[in-house]
């Protein structure tokens, strides 16, 4: 056991995030047992990437609002209104102006959406931090306004067909990026792998802080690496239906050979939203000033303003970047569904907390990570995919999920009280 905790020192990993890692893989491999092997194959865990994409992207602000000890149990109601209000501007209001089917209609919509969620999230950030009500009251009776208001926009009408490139952004057959172009990704983020480690590396030398070994520092990188370009290699490995095959053939004008076309998915569109989306958010939390103040805030309002920092501005705007991102999530959830209508989004605030909180964010405040709370979303979206898979009732899927989440905090509490001692 000393051994062990040697080496785990020395590769500076957390021990939680180890769990977290060894809990996915045991939901795996016992899905996968009881679903007769149906769960761990390439078009199941190509489908969970989509499935959790919209989620993921949420849970990486919540690790901020966490962080700075508030809460936000709005976000699946303003996701839920803010892909109706886009379903309205794509289908209704911009053929108008531009012509139907014009390739700008896609664009404009998907910034529409991250500016209302943005201007929500203002608007919560407003009565929080300068009018210092609680997050929980303020987001609360947001949960109940905006989900009202997603029913208001159409008076509870489905928005249907979205744009059709709209949809891309909600993966599927066309809105992925490829074998070749996935590949090129995966290099991509491999090489932005080797170059932190390096930076960071170099940042400990200069200034005489403790670097790992130089075989740890390896091993963690070439570790991340593998399951970069695992991952890449499992999607590639999903192929389209034949039926998809033969209408890009021809409209393309290629000639399928007779042993037949193979065309893989690859990545989807979705899926690099989050990885651009947690890279963002992760470099704001981690390397600016205003990560910094997060942190502080985190660990002591007090201390933190007596500092000089304006934490009702940090608050203001930690709660425009959640907005922010539960409008690109409505962008995620709507396209994938290829419409909008006024429960979608319902219980996500449930799966983004419950992410976020398995992910590592402390309750208590300023512990949180990026990477962890899309594990944690993994995590979350991997029990309900499987247990959908097992057919198991909704119902009993909500129920399990909850005491996940339950079980995530008292872990919490039982490791902030073993830290304290």
């Amino acid at each position: 056991m000393d051994a062990l905790n040697s080496f785990l020192r020395k590769l500076e990993v957390d021990s939680r995030m180890l769990g977290m890692v060894a809990t996915l893989i045991v939901i795996w491999v016992g899905i996968d047992l009881l679903a007769d092997g149906r769960f761990l194959t390439p078009r199941n865990l190509f489908n969970l990437s989509v499935q959790t994409a919209s989620v993921a992207v949420m849970a990486a602000g919540m690790v901020l609002v966490i962080i700075t000890r508030n809460i936000d149990l709005s976000v699946g109601s303003i996701l839920g209104v803010t892909a109706m209000v886009m379903g309205v501007i794509q289908t209704d209001w911009l053929p108008q102006w531009l012509g139907l089917g014009h390739p700008a209609i896609w664009i404009l919509t998907a910034l529409a959406g991250v500016l209302i969620g943005a201007v929500i999230g203002a608007l919560n950030g407003t009565i929080i931090g300068y009018l210092g009500v609680p997050s929980f009251i303020v987001t609360l009776g947001g949960l109940l306004i905006w989900r009202g208001a997603a029913w208001w926009v159409t008076q509870g009408r489905t928005v249907a067909p979205l744009d059709q490139i709209f949809i891309l952004l909600g993966g599927g057959i066309e809105g992925t990026l490829g074998a070749f172009w996935s590949w090129i990704a995966g290099f991509v983020v491999s090489a932005g792998i080797v170059a932190t480690t390096l930076i960071a590396r170099r940042r400990r030398i200069a200034f005489n802080f403790p670097v790992k070994p130089v075989w740890a520092e390896f091993l963690t990188a070439g570790a991340l690496i593998v399951v970069v370009l695992g991952f890449v290699a499992t999607v590639n490995a999903y192929n389209l239906p034949q039926i998809a095959v033969e209408r890009i053939a021809k409209a393309k004008g290629l000639v399928i050979p007779p042993e037949g076309l193979q065309i893989a998915h690859g990545l989807a569109i979705p899926v690099v939203i989050v990885i651009i989306a947690a890279f963002i958010v992760s470099v704001l939390l981690r390397r600016t000033r205003f990560g910094r103040y997060v942190f502080a805030m985190g660990g002591n309002m007090e201390a933190a303003e007596r500092a000089g920092v304006d934490t009702r501005a940090i608050t203001f705007w930690v709660f425009v970047l959640m907005g922010a991102l539960c409008g690109l999530s409505a962008s995620i959830a709507s396209a994938r569904l290829q419409s909008a209508n006024n429960d979608i989004g319902t219980l996500d605030e449930l799966r983004v907390i419950a992410a976020a909180v398995i992910g590592g964010s402390s309750l208590a405040g300023c512990v949180g990570t990026v990477y962890g709370a899309l594990l944690g979303a993994i995590i979350i979206q991997s029990l309900q995919s499987g247990m959908a898979l097992l057919g198991l009732d909704t119902s009993l899927q909500n129920i399990i999920i909850g005491a996940v989440l339950v079980l995530a905090v008292w872990i919490d509490q039982v490791y902030q009280r073993h830290r304290r001692t």
